[in-house]
């Protein structure tokens, strides 16, 4: 399974997803790292890993229809079968939502449909479920459409919320269970074993 894997930050569930890849947990090649942020921590590292990286920028194509195309034919280029969101703070184009249908995976730090949406990211989330005063929390992962965190879910496992946690420990706790569940699930979808 060849997988495009897309950061805006740190890049810690593509490393993980690399980790799993390099000790065969993970029948999958990352075929090409990209980032909508040049100074991306995780697109570093990936360079620094002798991954083939892109920054794809909207703001340097006049149009939709332009970046949509350049991103399409990079895939291409690369033999992409799978695009895979690892922390992505964007969102893909219609033409490649419509071009990869059910091959664009996203992982998201909360159990959908609840807390998601534009703006649900990072500590948002954990913030708000704490708020919300939820007895449980943990990841989804979903194919991507057109709206944010709202696509068909594959798959999600849940951690209860401690009486303490703060939005920061309930991150943590989240972020650890995601390195471990989103290679797991991606190598059921690489097996076709869902």
């Amino acid at each position: 399974m060849n997988i495009a894997i897309f950061l805006s930050g740190r890049g810690s569930n593509f490393l993980s997803i690399s980790d799993s890849i390099k000790s065969g947990k993970l029948n999958a090649k990352i075929v090409l790292v990209g980032s909508n942020n040049a100074d991306a921590v995780g697109l570093q590292k990936a360079q620094e890993s002798g991954y083939n990286t892109q920054v794809f920028n909207r703001q340097e194509f006049g149009d939709g229809k332009k970046f949509a195309k350049f991103m399409d034919d990079e895939f291409s280029k690369f033999g992409v079968e799978y695009i895979v969101l690892a922390g992505y703070l964007r969102k893909m184009p219609p033409r490649i939502i419509e071009t990869y249908k059910d091959r664009i995976i996203n992982i998201h730090p909360a159990l959908l449909p609840k807390f998601g949406g534009k703006g649900m990211y990072g500590l948002h989330v954990h913030n708000s479920v704490l708020e919300a005063g939820e007895s449980e929390t943990g990841v989804t992962i979903h194919f991507v459409d057109n709206k944010y965190d709202n696509g068909n879910i594959i798959a999600q496992k849940s951690i209860p919320v401690l009486t303490d946690d703060t939005p920061e420990t309930l991150s943590a706790r989240v972020l650890e269970l995601e390195h471990s569940f989103y290679p797991e699930v991606l190598q059921k979808i690489a097996t076709n074993s869902l």
